[in-house]
């Protein structure tokens, strides 16, 4: 069962956080630009040894698996540290994942973590290994948070006055798939993700009793079938109490809302699409492991507490 997770404290003004790249290699123009953002909130950031790297054998890592985990964990670790944000996505975040201390991890501090995409392999092991809410949101060097003012505002209003976001509406009042209301733990993340962490030592063993959210970028619709498919055949859903659908970025098939449909609709459950978190233009900050209510014909999300407490 899907269970509400300790939630880390919010952001002050001045508060240190720490910039990591777990996953692909990060421009230096886009960190530069996305630290400016940072310290234009009266925020210190710090920006991990290693953010810079990239892999001498592999260009597609920021470079070495041991180099990435030390930074995180370093970061996680650091009694300094308010919250440790990720400079970008790409891949790379499974590979170094079982790198980490967790028994160090867990007695350190919780403390805000943000990310999506190939971070979702963190958001997962954050939950399961530490049971600690994380924050599916925008990343310092990405396109969408350097450029959109949406993005930029609904992450710094989560970090800085989680209360007033506490109803989180998809824009334009989303994509109706399955009517409904449903209650839950939030939880997911990227759809290929979450897929490939099945059957590894520590997943997640279902979604039970979780409000699932699910987004992806760049893949052609039976890719997409085949991860929906895998976790269906998996046992993954099962008791799922309801599903949103974020920003599907680069998937551009007329038949996706029908293959959605196809995969979620037999669940029994409330789905609504065009939520409006992910890879998709002004991405909202969606916390993981915060119980809620979903009301999927409204296309609205309440929290029951803020995000960070």
């Amino acid at each position: 069962m899907t269970e509400s997770l300790i939630r880390p404290e919010r952001l002050a003004p001045g508060a240190r956080v720490a910039v990591v790249a777990p996953s692909g290699p990060v421009p230096e123009e886009r960190l530069q630009a996305g630290l400016d953002i940072l310290r234009g909130w009266d925020l210190e950031p710090v920006v991990a040894p290693h953010v810079l790297d990239v892999h001498g054998e592999f260009g597609y890592l920021a470079g070495a698996d041991a180099d990435r985990a030390a930074d995180l964990q370093r970061a996680w670790c650091d009694p300094d540290v308010a919250a440790v944000l990720c400079a970008r996505g790409g891949y790379g975040a499974q590979r170094m994942v079982d790198l980490l201390d967790w028994t160090a991890m867990r007695a350190a501090r919780p403390k805000v973590f943000v990310g999506y995409s190939d971070i979702t392999a963190l958001h997962e092991a954050f939950a399961v290994r530490l049971g600690v809410s994380t924050l599916h949101g925008p990343m310092v060097a990405a396109a969408d948070f350097l450029k959109n003012a949406r993005a930029q505002g609904h992450l710094r209003a989560t970090l800085f006055e989680p209360e007033t976001v506490r109803t989180i509406a998809a824009p334009g009042g989303g994509r109706v798939l399955v009517p409904g209301v449903a209650r839950g733990v939030t939880l997911g993340g990227c759809l290929s993700l979450l897929a490939a962490d099945l059957g590894t030592p520590f997943a997640r063993r279902s979604a039970r009793g979780g409000l699932l959210c699910l987004e992806d970028v760049g893949e052609e619709t039976y890719r997409l079938d085949r991860y929906l498919t895998q976790l269906l055949r998996g046992g993954w859903f099962e008791g799922v109490a309801g599903v949103l659908l974020g920003s599907w970025a680069e998937c551009d098939d007329p038949d996706l809302g029908a293959l959605l449909a196809d995969r979620l609709g037999g669940l029994g459950v409330p789905v609504v699409d065009d939520f409006g978190f992910g890879h998709g233009e002004g991405a909202l900050t969606l916390p993981l492991g915060v119980a809620g209510r979903l009301d999927a014909g409204a296309g609205v999300l309440t929290l029951d507490e803020p995000a960070l407490s």
